[in-house]
């Protein structure tokens, strides 16, 4: 897999997950497709699910439950509302590090098809990504990875407790180009300060 600096909606990312027993790195469309919906258009408003509701919601619950994935990263993007218009921010570790967001995925087959895809869970902000944005994804710490991927651990609330805002004093944003608002723009570019 090569780096990506704009992954956007309905791209492949990359994600562990856990299935039959063996860990392994595997490439899902982002944006998850319950496997009951009838239309694949349905997964682009699905690319994040919310941490207060993702174990109750229909589209959601299952997957919560038996078929959670870490997506590793070491950036994401947020977009601050400001008089001219939407300015993106670059966030990510002050170390410069890999982390990983908590998501779920799900398969779905139809018409001979088969479609992985999967949602990053989003909580409330943390103090140095709220003045840009209101939400952020879960970032799962490193000690809880066993758990988080571990499908036998199917209560929902033995798993919510790692559904929470990573510390803001361990995370910088800064504002970055508009060039990350279209897709095709992919290269270290996108994530220099302005």
């Amino acid at each position: 897999m090569s780096a990506s600096y704009n992954i956007a909606p309905s791209q492949d990312i990359a994600a562990v997950r856990s299935v039959g027993g063996r860990r392994g790195m595997t490439l899902l469309r982002w944006g998850l497709l319950p496997s009951w919906a009838r239309d694949a258009k349905t997964g682009y408003s699905m690319i994040n699910a919310r941490a207060e509701t993702v174990a109750d919601k229909p589209a959601y619950r299952a997957a919560f439950r038996q078929r959670r994935c870490l997506i590793p990263a070491d950036g994401f993007y947020e977009w601050r509302q400001t008089g001219a218009g939407k300015q993106p921010y670059h966030i990510r570790m002050k170390d410069g590090g890999v982390f990983a967001f908590a998501g779920i995925w799900e398969r779905r087959e139809r018409d001979g098809e088969v479609t992985e895809s999967c949602s990053i869970i989003v909580t409330a902000a943390n103090d140095t990504i709220r003045p840009v944005h209101d939400r952020m994804p879960v970032i799962v710490a490193p000690r809880d990875y066993a758990a988080w991927l571990d499908p036998g651990l199917r209560d929902p609330d033995a798993v919510k407790p790692f559904l929470r805002a990573w510390p803001a004093d361990g995370m910088e944003a800064f504002p970055v180009s508009t060039r990350v608002n279209r897709p095709a723009s992919n290269d270290a570019r996108c994530i220099e300060a302005v």
